[in-house]
């Protein structure tokens, strides 16, 4: 790859920020796809060969939005879907922690093993998205590439490619309608942009 682009889908619909929302397939707020157009229109005069997307509704349609007007293919890949937080998706944060002390205080304690009752690790979620890049890797040298990822994905791709611990993911910024570009220079990966959010200052 030449340029890989990792994009956080822009906000949803409802309290989002408040509850577990892994898998739950959300679209959409009108400010969250005007984050992701404001994304788009600073890349238009970029090269861009393919984007990526989950199957969650609120990645498709970033991915849609990007390549609007353009002759850009979407690959949805499965894979790419946000981490499964099982029996916590839905719920508030503060609920779990005050119904289910010994677990939130576990999770805290190993965010990279700990596995939501029904749910995912950041474990598991890395042994699925870390391969993707291989395959792009595979695909060709000269490629530029954007995700329209999701929060904990575009973490765990981004300690994958810095070489960072995974239980240091939650030091990555990665808001809303977030854009982080890595350059390749001979074979090593460089972090350019970092959580930027187009259009604000």
């Amino acid at each position: 790859m030449r340029k890989l682009w990792l994009i956080r889908h822009g906000a949803v619909v409802g309290d989002a920020h408040d509850r577990y929302i892994g898998r739950t397939d959300l679209p959409m707020s009108h400010d969250g796809e005007a984050s992701i157009e404001r994304i788009a229109a600073f890349l238009r005069p970029e090269p861009l060969d393919l984007v990526l997307a989950s199957d969650l509704a609120r990645s498709r349609r970033t991915a849609e939005i990007l390549v609007a007007g353009r002759h850009v293919p979407i690959r949805v890949l499965p894979a790419l879907a946000e981490i499964d937080m099982g029996d916590w998706e839905g719920a508030l944060r503060s609920d779990i922690a005050h119904q289910h002390p010994e677990a939130w205080t576990a999770r805290g304690l190993d965010i990279v093993g700990f596995r939501p009752p029904g749910g995912e690790s950041f474990a598991d979620l890395a042994a699925r998205v870390v391969p993707v890049l291989e395959c792009l890797a595979d695909w060709g040298t000269d490629l530029s590439v954007a995700i329209a990822g999701h929060a904990g994905v575009n973490r765990t791709l981004l300690c994958h490619l810095l070489g960072m611990p995974l239980e240091a993911l939650f030091r990555i910024a990665q808001p809303h309608g977030a854009i982080s570009l890595i350059e390749w220079h001979r074979g090593t990966p460089t972090v350019q942009l970092l959580g930027a959010r187009c259009g604000e200052t």
